[in-house]
């Protein structure tokens, strides 16, 4: 189950990190992220942290 629930929830990340790279490079518009140096930086972080989580997971299930 936690592995599960870590594979879930750092896809998500994943996801939402992408989402605000997009944003801040102004390929997806609509909110006041478009076009921000900010979220075009912080948006591959946020993904990066996401596939960390993911390896993490992965790892440390497949010892137990």
């Amino acid at each position: 189950m936690a592995r599960i629930l870590g594979i879930v929830i750092g896809a998500v990340v994943v996801a939402a990190g992408t989402l605000f790279f997009l944003q801040g490079i102004g390929i997806v518009g609509g909110s006041s992220m478009t076009n921000t140096t900010t979220w075009t930086v912080l948006g591959p972080l946020i993904a990066l942290a996401g596939v960390i989580v993911i390896v993490v997971t992965l790892r440390r299930t497949r010892r137990r």
